[in-house]
């Protein structure tokens, strides 16, 4: 049957995936899902766990939601379910409004998505700026860190308090109730997920660390807390299928975190399917993924799950293991039922110590660390953003700290746009400077690109330049990136430009650019932007640019000509 073409992008990834399907691929799919199944149960409990839920309702979670965003996505082997991006924000409305406030919270975010897919705006998610993202990315992780302390170290402790203050001084205050058992099993499944994940990569990490610290609590004979004597074990096969409680007096109260969670899934998801893309080689829908992603949010409080969204380690995982088609992340769904129907007890004889341990792994993973040393070197006002985001989201609460990292970023905008209007007089010297910038009798070679950003190259325009430079032919090998015309740059822009450069050096080719101004030459100049793009690839204007691509053309002609003899 022949799709019409107006329904072609409405696609999801499995329907265009199996067109063709072989079994080789198949079985490729199947061990790719079925490792990335194993990787997903410690995890998939652990999250669940420290969002102040049973360990079965990150299982229902996965199940669910992995076998509905694989099978209606637009990502071709993205793996879907419960994130510790989640976990701040299930747990603060868990303790506020209750388990059926948290499912009411995933269907109304559930049907934001789906709304935001089916009216195009994949892409809206990017007008969120950098320093936000990073900002609750490191809260986040800090949060996560800090639950888990109290099994990482085997306290003594009933409970702990809900804020990051109050939590952190009752651990202090029990420090000398820390089991040394606890200690060891959490660190040994640590230390194993971070050598099997740099040195022995065959074995997933995630794996290693569940089963070594498991055989270590089990062989050892230590008393220790697990699943099975926290929870009172985990049920076998899926909870019947039920609606929610819904009170629509509350649903006003619930909007706030119900866009939080509908914010958070989409950023995630789609940051997710991105690592995909540059992994396989392929292209995400994002509209068709935000669907997908909206209806498994819908479904999975029906069956007592958590939020999801797309999860970036197992998704990874799921591309190392070879998987090829969205098959492969439905095998992983199944791989987790089947779990639950025939292994439930074995689930239930995981130590708590070692999923502390695989949540210490998560947030170090999920902090982006990395990222700091960058932003700090970018300008004070993206560096407030980030700093007030991250104290918002440590020591208030998510919801507020996206609130106001959205409205600082929004009056920032404002402030850069309103600052690169000018007035001046043209006079000679304007005139005669100008001459070097025009492109107008310029030679411009047949392997040589110009590409120029036009007004404020800031949060919310930057997908518009990687847009472009993938529509360019690939037999020119030199980009030339006119900055002329560009007022402004924020971290959000330099980080684009970035990504400008590692894209097309992956490919072989290189970018110059040239003939930024003021604002902008200072801002790349500030964060070290020579350094990733080359001294030399930054030109004070467009002549420089081409005699600079003229160089590399030649230098690369005499590299690929074969030595004679």
């Amino acid at each position: 049957m022949t799709v019409p073409p107006r329904l072609v992008p409405w696609l999801p990834k499995s329907v265009l995936a199996l067109r063709g399907y072989r079994p080789d691929t198949f079985r490729q799919d199947l061990l790719a899902g079925a490792t990335t199944g194993l990787v997903a149960l410690p995890l998939a409990m652990a999250f669940a766990i420290a969002s102040g839920l049973t360990p079965q309702a990150g299982l229902y979670c996965a199940v669910v939601t992995g076998f509905i965003i694989s099978a209606l996505g637009g990502s071709l082997v993205q793996i879907g379910g419960p994130t510790g991006a989640f976990v701040v924000v299930v747990a603060g409305i868990v303790a506020k409004y209750g388990v059926d406030g948290l499912y009411t919270c995933t269907m109304m975010a559930g049907v934001m998505l789906v709304l935001l897919g089916a009216t195009r705006s994949g892409s809206a998610v990017r007008f969120i700026p950098r320093p936000v993202v990073i900002g609750f990315t490191n809260g986040i992780a800090v949060i996560i860190a800090s639950t888990q302390l109290r099994d990482f170290l085997g306290l003594h402790i009933g409970g702990t308090p809900g804020d990051f203050v109050g939590r952190m001084r009752v651990i202090i205050g029990h420090l000398n109730s820390a089991t040394p058992a606890a200690i060891v099993v959490a660190v040994v499944t640590l230390a194993l997920v971070v050598v099997f994940n740099r040195f022995m990569k065959a074995v997933p990490g995630t794996i290693a660390g569940m089963v070594g610290g498991t055989l270590l609590g089990w062989l050892s004979g230590w008393r220790l807390e697990t699943v099975g004597s926290r929870f009172g074990g985990v049920p076998s096969g899926l909870p019947p299928f039920q609606l929610p409680a819904f009170h629509p007096s509350v649903a006003l109260t619930l909007l706030a975190p119900a866009v939080t969670i509908a914010l958070l899934g989409a950023i995630e998801s789609l940051m997710s399917a991105v690592v995909s893309d540059r992994m396989t080689g392929d292209r995400h829908n994002p509209n068709v993924e935000l669907i997908a992603q909206g209806v498994a949010n819908f479904v999975t409080p029906m069956l007592g799950g958590l939020p999801a969204t797309g999860a970036i380690a197992r998704t990874a995982t799921n591309v190392r293991s070879g998987a090829r088609t969205p098959v492969a992340g439905m095998v992983h769904a199944l791989t987790l039922l089947t779990i639950l129907l025939v292994g439930a007890k074995l689930a239930a004889a995981i130590p708590m110590a070692v999923l502390a341990g695989l949540l210490f792994v998560v947030a170090a993973r999920m902090g982006e660390w990395h990222e700091i040393p960058l932003l700090l070197r970018q300008t004070k006002t993206d560096v407030s953003v980030w700093l007030a985001t991250f104290a918002l989201t440590v020591f208030a609460d998510l919801t507020v700290a996206v609130e106001v990292g959205m409205i600082l970023a929004a009056l920032l905008y404002i402030r850069r746009v309103s600052n690169t209007t000018t007035v001046t007089r043209v006079t000679a010297a304007y005139l005669e400077e100008g001459r070097e910038h025009v492109l107008q009798d310029q030679v411009i070679p047949d392997y040589v690109a110009i590409v120029r950003i036009h007004g404020p190259f800031l949060f919310g325009a930057t997908d518009k330049l990687e847009a472009l430079v993938e529509t360019l032919d690939p037999h020119m090998t030199i980009i030339v990136v006119r900055l002329r015309n560009m007022t402004a740059i924020d971290a959000t822009g330099v980080r684009a430009l970035e990504d400008v450069v590692a894209r097309l050096g992956a490919t072989g080719r290189t970018a110059i650019f040239c003939g930024a101004r003021e604002q902008p030459s200072a801002v790349l100049r500030h964060t070290g932007f020579a350094a990733t793009a080359g001294e030399l690839n930054i030109c004070p204007n467009i002549r420089a640019a081409l005699v600079r691509a003229r160089q590399i053309h030649e230098a690369d002609a005499h590299a690929a000509r074969p030595i004679a003899g």
